[in-house]
């Protein structure tokens, strides 16, 4: 990695950086590579939702203790820190949406929609406010420069890799993002961060949804919506009723454990989710085979391109090879698992081409 990384013009010295910081061990290199490029840089910290004070627990983005760690490595570095509090945009466009998702039987992604708002489009106002030349953040992902413009690609330690969450990042924002930290392993950045004296070097990664204490996400969405808590019937795809359950927000699409009920033949998984009658559809494995799905918010980055792609259907899952017709995801092999309220992502090897929603699922014959 090079200070070059930032790909702003020279003279440095003449440029200003925004680098949005969580407190994290990531960021905070960030920050300190930026300034220690020439640019004036500017920390950057947004309020969202004081998680370790809510849970007494640190450890997860946006909680009182990151941004102390935050301040404390921007005063290290000599340069300005500001905090902004955007909570109540978080809780609307963030919060609530994941519990309304849940609601509806879909399965959400909080991260997304996080990126989407809080930490893209208002990041991206503040940061040209102020002035700056560009928003530096702690991705693992790639910002290469094509022909045709900035393309955003898989970062080079897979294991990290965070495309997956930034599909619905624009070309607009594409062009005024910095990732410095998409070419390296995790361990390279520790290294960095005690190699330029940064407290945080040790400091472990958030594993939670920053928001949901201790990962009990239906606990959350019971409390902000009660009747997250009515029951209803376990069926077959005949309508056949199999058990009882205590709440939609309990399963997701694919699941199999936790269904408790009994004589079947062969282990069933949750097929589907109906909102509307309050049912959880249940079936054998080759019922999940969906053949295509189709999106809905597409974002696409991919310009005229029209080649082999792949498609990730869930943040863990691989890429496997499809087709888009603009609308529609088409599998070349059934795919298993696929959840209305996910996204699927489209990619040309690291490349990402861009994706959508799962708004429906068309299953395989």
């Amino acid at each position: 990695m090079n200070l070059g990384d930032f790909q702003l013009p020279e003279p440095l010295s003449a440029r200003r950086i925004v680098v949005a910081m969580s407190g994290g061990v990531d960021s905070s290199v960030v920050a300190a590579l930026a300034a220690r490029s020439g640019a004036e840089t500017i920390g950057i910290t947004l309020q969202l939702y004081d998680h370790g004070e809510a849970v007494g627990r640190a450890g997860s983005c946006c909680a009182g203790r990151d941004i102390r760690d935050a301040r404390a490595v921007c005063d290290k570095l000599g340069i300005a820190h500001y905090v902004f509090d955007h909570a109540s945009s978080f809780r609307t466009n963030v919060i609530d949406d994941f519990a309304d998702e849940y609601l509806a039987g879909r399965t959400p992604i909080p991260c997304v929609k996080c990126n989407m708002g809080p930490k893209f489009t208002d990041l991206f106002a503040l940061a040209r406010d102020l002035g700056a030349d560009c928003l530096a953040t702690g991705h693992y992902v790639r910002r290469v420069v094509g022909t045709e413009g900035s393309e955003l690609h898989r970062a080079a330690d897979p294991a990290r890799d965070q495309s997956y969450f930034l599909f619905a990042t624009t070309a607009a924002q594409l062009d005024y993002l910095r990732f410095p930290l998409g070419g390296l392993p995790k361990p390279a950045v520790r290294t960095l961060a005690a190699d330029l004296g940064l407290a945080v070097a040790g400091k472990p990664d958030s594993q939670d949804i920053c928001f949901v204490p201790d990962g009990d996400y239906a606990s959350l969405v019971k409390k902000l919506r009660p009747e997250a808590e009515d029951g209803g019937d376990i069926v077959d795809e005949t309508g056949r009723k199999l058990g009882e359950h205590r709440g939609l927000i309990h399963f997701t699409v694919g699941q199999r454990r936790g269904l408790e009920i009994g004589g079947a033949a062969e282990p069933y998984y949750v097929l589907r989710l109906d909102a509307a009658t309050q049912q959880v559809v249940v079936g054998p494995r080759r019922a999940l085979a969906v053949a295509a799905a189709r999106l809905e918010g597409v974002n696409w980055l991919g310009g005229a391109y029209r080649g082999p792609m792949r498609a990730k259907v869930r943040s863990l899952a691989k890429p496997i090879p499809a087709r888009f017709d603009g609308k529609r995801v088409v599998f070349d092999t059934p795919e298993y698992g696929v959840a209305p309220g996910q996204a699927a992502v489209l990619y040309a090897e690291d490349r990402v081409l861009g994706g959508g929603w799962i708004a429906q699922t068309e299953r395989a014959e």
